[in-house]
């Protein structure tokens, strides 16, 4: 059985945010520090829950933690304790015995399914798809105007090696109607009311049936960890992170879109404008909208950090990530005169369309003073990072050219 205590023993618990926390056997290893993100109220506490090294903490109940930046220049997988988590309800497991967990299928199919994790693990080949996950809201708290929802920096995101059985095994095992039209998703994490909508997510048969939408039970190389999706995890490569469903435990074949009281995270939340950019313009809202879908192409510098020192004359190793929604990296770029000129860096070897790309360049800088640093990625399918930033009002798929000032000294 794996608990989220994970056979730590029940330290001090999380006394100063929420009475009556600790009846949620959340333990805390005391506040080793803080770090604060380049934003009003951008100060977060690093918190080390079980089988996590120190996360920024961005809400308690139910746990939202960060990976502190410095972590994605470790190399292009994230480890499993640096992995952010992000839950929508409070209520989530505690506990779950792999003896007894069970996956259900049910609705539309020619035969309803209970699944013990073995009978998943012996439904086929098991597949190993290296995949970003990464939150729809990564980034929001650099939206301006500021935007509602949890204020993020850029460590809402994360690498890993899945290995699971495609979803496609399963639903072809349960033999799904001809005419049906959308699959949901529902994990073991409840709402704390009865008026709150369940964390319910859908999507259409023609994505639910792709061989590389896989139910995962192994992140890059160990059972997943707890606050991770233990035992059972949708992984959706290419899409946001909002798709991989923790804990999974009922799949529901429909022959219409998924509506009513529990389709909120479908039908009103996590949407996006409904046009090319899916933005509109800033404190204005769409007049249409759609879910959101796949991942932006994005990279980021990971070796340096904002002010960091050059030493003038010498060689600095620029270090980085980039990746999209699963046509891979063609290019990325650098700028060492905040955009006026880019050279194209080196990229290292490809662990996968849907994967993190690493990517370096060797940079030499002549004179002393402030240095804007810029950074560009282009996919396979030509999509590049935009110069402006775009805005919607959930914050979310930003993906504008990220830059960094150093100062040469």
């Amino acid at each position: 059985m794996q608990t989220l205590l994970n056979g730590m023993g029940r330290r001090r618990f999380l006394r100063d945010s929420i009475a009556g926390l600790s009846a949620l056997g959340l333990a805390r290893r005391g506040f080793a520090a803080t770090e604060s993100l380049p934003f009003d109220n951008g100060t977060r506490e690093l918190i080390a829950y079980p089988q996590k090294r120190p996360l920024l903490r961005i809400t308690t109940r139910p746990p939202h933690l960060e990976t502190p930046f410095a972590a994605f220049n470790e190399g292009a997988v994230t480890a499993n304790d640096a992995f952010f988590v992000r839950y929508h309800l409070a209520n989530i497991p505690l506990s779950i015995d792999p003896a007894t967990y069970r996956l259900n299928v049910r609705g539309k199919v020619e035969q309803q399914l209970s699944l013990s994790l073995d009978e998943i693990k012996a439904m086929g080949a098991h597949v190993e798809i290296a995949a970003v996950n990464q939150c729809s809201g990564n980034s929001r708290g650099y939206s301006t105007p500021r935007v509602f929802g949890a204020q993020l920096g850029n460590g809402s995101m994360g690498n890993a090696r899945w290995v699971g059985v495609p979803l496609k095994a399963v639903l072809e095992k349960a033999g799904i109607a001809a005419n049906a039209k959308q699959v949901t998703f529902n994990g073991l994490d409840t709402p704390v009311l009865p008026s709150t909508p369940d964390f319910i997510k859908a999507l259409d048969v023609e994505l639910a049936l792709n061989a590389d939408v896989l139910l995962a039970w192994n992140m890059n190389g160990e059972e997943l960890p707890f606050l991770n999706g233990y035992p059972l995890k949708l992984v959706v490569p290419g899409y946001f992170g909002t798709y991989w469903v923790k804990h999974l435990s009922d799949i529901e074949v429909l022959d219409a879109p998924f509506t009513g009281h529990d389709a909120f995270f479908m039908t009103t939340a996590y949407r996006v404008p409904d046009n090319e950019c899916t933005c509109v313009a800033p404190g204005t809202s769409p007049a249409s909208t759609r879910p959101i879908s796949r991942l932006k192409v994005r990279s980021f510098i990971t070796s340096l950090s904002n002010n960091a020192i050059l030493r003038m004359g010498h060689v600095a190793l620029v270090k980085g990530i980039a990746f999209d929604g699963g046509t891979g990296i063609r290019k990325v770029e650098l700028s060492d005169d905040g955009g006026r000129r880019w050279r194209e860096t080196r990229l290292a070897e490809s662990l996968g369309k849907y994967s993190f790309r690493q990517w370096s360049l060797s940079i030499t800088p002549r004179e002393r003073g402030p240095l804007e640093l810029r950074v560009r990625a282009t996919s396979n399918q030509g999509e590049i990072q935009p110069e402006q930033a775009s805005w919607n009002p959930g914050g979310y798929a930003r993906n504008v050219i990220e830059s960094l000032k150093v100062v040469v000294a």
